[in-house]
């Protein structure tokens, strides 16, 4: 089976195909980081104005690219959400739209399970059951997974997420659009031992996580600075980035402690960190388990993840009607399991 999958979810229109057979034969992705640069963060409607112009062209050139023709797509699957409700619509209305025309199956994946099943993209792939901690601009979550639609939710963000933070520490600290990118490079050079930022929620039991608090302290401690300068906001960033590491890790530890289980998938846009994901693997190293990643291009959102989610959710009988509707919220406890 060969099942375009089809990304719009909020800023970055990703399209990939899927052999259930082969494994991915290929994935495009278009990014709007320029269109949505000048105003600091994400206009919806231009997002979804953005996803019209360039969807079909891209699955087009994907096509070409793959040495397909529209004829060999055997379902479709799209983002149903959650996300951002124009930009969703606009994969919905075109993934379905293409599913009637060649009548063939479409279904609606949902957003996070792509993230969470993005390392079973590669040869080498976990075995359920993991705990997964899915990091990105919208979501800080820790899920325990028995397979694939078996969730149960240990902990998430009660504020903001761990990217939403990352972006917007560093749009306060003035550095370019995307910020959580810009804010990991310079925490490259900042100086480990200057500041030690707060741990939150870290000294009471559970496994919810809250960043707010974070993100306000390092404006304080920038704005509190007599000389504010180029090293001031490195410094700073580390400290920031070293309380984001620490704070997963010390939830991690405790989600893998209080469910028995043994390895650590870790995905999202974040889990792209290099140092976070070092931390983790020395972590699970240390518990005797392992800790699993995407490939860093199918960290952020791609189409590579929807269409290898609804190949799985295909395979297992799964299939809408010519009608749809997304979900800018959508919990995944409410998933069925396949």
């Amino acid at each position: 089976m060969i099942v375009l999958g089809i990304e719009s979810s909020c800023d970055e229109t990703g399209v990939a195909l899927y052999d259930s057979d082969a494994g991915l034969l290929g994935h495009l992705l278009h990014s709007q980081v320029d269109l949505h640069g000048p105003y600091g963060g994400v206009v919806p409607e231009l997002a979804s104005r953005d996803h019209v112009r360039k969807l079909i062209p891209l699955v087009d050139a994907l096509l070409s690219k793959s040495g397909l023709q529209r004829a060999d797509i055997d379902a479709v699957a799209y983002t149903r959400g959650p996300g951002l409700v124009g930009a969703l619509l606009v994969g919905a209305a075109a993934g379905s739209s293409l599913a009637w025309a060649l009548d063939v199956p479409v279904v609606g994946v949902h957003h996070m399970e792509g993230h969470l099943l993005a390392p079973m993209l590669d040869t080498e792939r976990p075995d359920f059951p993991v705990v997964a901690l899915l990091v990105s601009g919208g979501h800080t979550q820790l899920v325990e997974v028995q397979g694939v639609g078996r969730y149960r939710m240990l902990g998430e963000s009660v504020d903001d997420a761990a990217g939403e933070a990352f972006d917007k520490t560093a749009k306060m600290l003035g550095l370019p659009y995307p910020g959580g990118p810009e804010l990991a490079k310079l925490a490259q050079v900042g100086d480990p031992e200057r500041f030690r930022f707060p741990r939150p929620m870290t000294d009471r039991p559970g496994l919810d996580f809250s960043f707010s608090g974070l993100k306000t302290f390092a404006l304080n401690t920038w704005k509190g600075a007599e000389v504010q300068d180029e090293q001031l906001k490195a410094d700073i960033c580390r400290a920031f980035e070293d309380a984001v590491i620490d704070t997963l890790a010390i939830k991690c530890r405790r989600a893998l402690k209080e469910t028995g289980i043994g390895d650590l998938v870790l995905a999202g846009g974040v889990s792209a960190n290099k140092r976070l994901r070092e931390r983790m693997r020395q972590e699970l190293q240390k518990l005797g388990g392992r800790a699993w990643y995407p490939q860093p291009q199918f960290c952020t959102d791609n189409g590579a993840m929807i269409a290898y989610a609804g190949c799985q959710r295909l395979l297992a009988g799964a299939g809408e009607s010519g009608e749809f509707k997304v979900r800018a919220r959508w919990p995944m406890e409410q998933l069925e399991a396949v």
